[in-house]
């Protein structure tokens, strides 16, 4: 199913979700919208990875931001987000065993990103159209950094991640939904 139906059938969360969606189905119509040739904004996917029981989520120490965050990235041109969350995923954990805990998009943000350097060459401020998906892994793999995008991978219990991270609105409006969500969704 295309991207545009998926979110056409998903059901926001809150006002967050239903403004965004709102954006991210306008912007589809975008060319190169699934590119980052597309300097304005374009599609990303990440992961809500949890563990076996609910209690921990893995994150990653992300040199740009320089805070704990979710793992994900840039579609670079692949329409199935899931698939490229689940890639990213694996990339920057070094876990080999990860698993979608459904095909439904978990939740869905408009993300600001600051201009910064990447790779010696400037990255002008832009919007990331993203996507996630809530994953599942052993927290007793064995993980490994990605060199050149996190400076380590840790398991964390879900109230940590509120300290742990150093991004307020991250934080604020997209962490907290989301451990929220995985909590409605064990005791569903």
């Amino acid at each position: 199913m295309d991207l545009a139906k998926q979110l056409e059938l998903y059901i926001p969360y809150n006002q967050q979700e239903e403004k965004d969606r709102q954006v991210i189905l306008k912007a589809l119509n975008l060319k190169d919208i699934f590119f980052r040739t597309n300097e304005m904004c374009h599609i990303t996917s990440s992961a809500w990875i949890v563990n076996s029981d609910f209690t921990k989520v893995l994150m990653a120490y992300h040199r740009i931001y320089d805070s704990w965050a979710w793992l994900g990235g840039h579609n670079d041109g692949n329409t199935d987000c899931l698939q490229v969350a689940i890639q990213e995923a694996k990339e920057e954990s070094g876990l080999k065993n990860i698993v979608p805990l459904s095909d439904s998009i978990f939740s869905i943000e408009v993300l600001t990103v600051d201009g910064h350097e990447k790779k010696g060459s400037y990255v002008s401020s832009h919007l990331h159209l993203n996507i996630t998906y809530l994953l599942q892994a052993d927290e007793n793999e064995e993980v490994h950094i990605k060199e050149d995008e996190n400076k380590g991978v840790k398991w964390f219990l879900m109230e940590e991640v509120e300290k742990v991270s150093s991004e307020p609105w991250f934080i604020k409006r997209i962490y907290n939904k989301l451990n929220q969500k995985v909590k409605q969704t064990v005791t569903k």
